[in-house]
């Protein structure tokens, strides 16, 4: 199962090692990883993306919680919460294929960000299932290179609070 899990730590050199040092120790690749600062520079937070058994992952989140540098560690999985990738992709681009490449664009909401005379760069943010599908048609017009941000992800308002 994809377990989407944000860690809020403090900023410190060594913190991502460590963190990083938990998930390999136990054999479990990590999918995607974001670290940023925080509105106080002295906490950044992280998103890690990874697969594996609800247990297995509720044993790593337990052993993150109990490093000093963690704040705070959040399991979104099972909850309500946003999650957005951003994604560069070049495509080819000739005389035939520039129309299409520029629809699909518009269709998706993306941009192009660089022109050559053979190749577009897309940029593109979303959800998993946005960035795939839109890579699905872009693969038979020929796609040169792809670079991605990584999953970061926020937990969804509480919708029935009083204003």
């Amino acid at each position: 199962m994809r377990h989407v899990i944000s860690v809020l730590v403090e900023n410190e050199f060594g913190v991502l090692s460590r963190i990083s040092g938990l998930f390999s120790g136990r054999g479990f690749n990590i999918e995607s990883l974001c670290v940023a600062e925080t509105l106080d520079p002295d906490v950044s937070k992280m998103t890690i993306v990874t697969r594996g058994s609800d247990e297995i992952v509720e044993q790593i989140t337990k052993q993150l919680r109990k490093l000093i540098t963690v704040i705070k560690v959040t399991d979104f999985t099972g909850t309500d919460y946003i999650d957005r990738e951003l994604i560069l992709v070049k495509v080819k681009a000739n005389d035939d294929t520039r129309s299409e490449v520029l629809s699909i664009t518009d269709i998706f909401r993306a941009k192009v960000v660089d022109v050559s005379p053979t190749a577009y760069t897309i940029e593109l943010t979303g959800d998993q299932n946005k960035i795939s599908a839109i890579l699905e048609l872009f693969k038979p017009i020929g796609v040169v290179e792809i670079v991605s941000s990584g999953t970061i992800a926020i937990a969804r308002s509480d919708k029935s609070a009083k204003k």
